[in-house]
């Protein structure tokens, strides 16, 4: 397998022409949909019955002097002491080339700012897994050489992203994968990592393949040590082929669970990339936690007409061992339309629960907020 298209081959980046390009379909845009309540008309009767039992607070997190704004956010994760919270914000914007800030930031329980790391290191990161010796991990989707989204490289820019990095709970970068910079579809090379977790005995699993659609999305399964072992395809037969790999979890028996937002399920494989089961009840999926008791968080910021209006963005609770959705926190945004739409992604991109019970979401647009949600009081 290559590392790169052939050459003169561009590649097709699936966000900015998410509605008009030959490889993404958007019903409706094309056709006209006449007006009406899109947080509701379609959603199904057990959908609207799912209560809300949590408030929001979205002055929780308190961003520490000198350390520039809270930009756009969808990496995050619970440190191993069950309390404090990881984000790797994209800068100070929605990407971190040209910014010299720290991406890599640690927050207690009260949201009080602890350390921070990684300024120059990471092009847009992603995907945050902190592993079971506190070590950080980031999947950095982007490469700062390659062009497509975020531009065409300065002269002289020497290549960075499209990588997996490992630090220590201090900022010692511990393992790179990846080649910095280079997109590609071989053992390595990316194609827009956009997260990664850890199994037990420490074998690391990469969703690898956001929005290039010119090469298959996979998952990648490396050892410890970093060594390449196998990979299997994502997407399946969903009529959507892109993005199928945007976040990932593990329950406590293993089994990987998959955001696969291009076709609004989970897919759910064993270790070695068996299919066990695809969930098409938790939205559009941007981003999946399972915490110690098999509780699933499902963040949704894409539903829309895109996606039939099935669901509207916020965040889906249920169980993990059985797939029963038990709970809905509905974004404050509501969906967009096509009269009055809001951008591609709005609220919850990723989503975290603590030891006591708190949800905090993550959110690439609006920009600056981390917001986290408790249990209302009880009468």
């Amino acid at each position: 397998m290559g590392g790169a298209p052939a050459p003169g081959l561009p590649y097709t980046d699936a966000a900015a022409p998410r509605c008009t390009s030959p490889q993404i379909s958007c019903p409706g845009f094309d056709i006209g949909i006449p007006e009406g309540d899109y947080n509701v008309s379609v959603r199904s009767k057990e959908d609207l019955a799912l209560p809300n039992p949590y408030d929001r607070d979205e002055t929780w997190l308190k961003m520490p002097k000198g350390k520039g704004k809270l930009g756009s956010t969808s990496a995050i994760d619970i440190d191993k002491d069950g309390k404090s919270v990881w984000i790797a914000r994209r800068c100070e914007v929605n990407g971190c080339i040209g910014s010299h800030v720290d991406p890599v930031m640690k927050f207690d329980e009260h949201g009080n700012f602890v350390r921070s790391f990684g300024a120059d290191m990471i092009v847009y990161p992603h995907g945050l897994w902190v592993d079971q010796q506190g070590n950080v991990w980031v999947a950095d989707t982007q490469s700062n050489t390659e062009g497509g989204r975020r531009g065409a490289p300065a002269p002289g820019t020497v290549p960075n992203g499209d990588q997996v990095l490992k630090f220590s709970p201090e900022g010692k970068l511990l393992m790179k994968l990846g080649t910095p910079g280079v997109y590609g579809h071989d053992e390595t090379h990316f194609n827009q990592p956009s997260d990664v977790i850890t199994a037990p005995n420490g074998d690391i699993f990469v969703a690898d393949g956001h929005e290039l659609t010119n090469m298959p999305y996979r998952i990648m399964k490396f050892d410890k040590n970093g060594k390449y072992l196998k990979e299997w395809p994502a997407c399946g037969n969903g009529p959507q082929p892109s993005d199928c790999t945007h976040s990932l979890a593990m329950d406590s028996q293993g089994r990987l669970f998959v955001a696969n937002r291009g076709n609004s399920a989970i897919d759910i494989y064993d270790q070695d990339g068996k299919l066990l089961a695809e969930w098409k009840q938790f939205g559009r999926p941007s981003g999946l936690y399972i915490d110690h008791n098999d509780v699933l968080y499902a963040a949704d910021s894409e539903s829309s007409v895109m996606g039939g209006n099935a669901f509207i963005r916020g965040v889906h609770v249920g169980d993990a061992k059985t797939g029963k959705v038990t709970a809905f926190i509905p974004d404050v945004g509501g969906n967009p339309t096509p009269w009055f739409p809001l951008r591609g992604t709005t609220g919850p991109e990723g989503v975290v629960a603590d030891a006591a019970g708190h949800i905090i979401i993550s959110q690439v647009a609006p920009f600056g907020q981390v917001a986290r949600y408790q249990l209302k009081p009880t009468l």
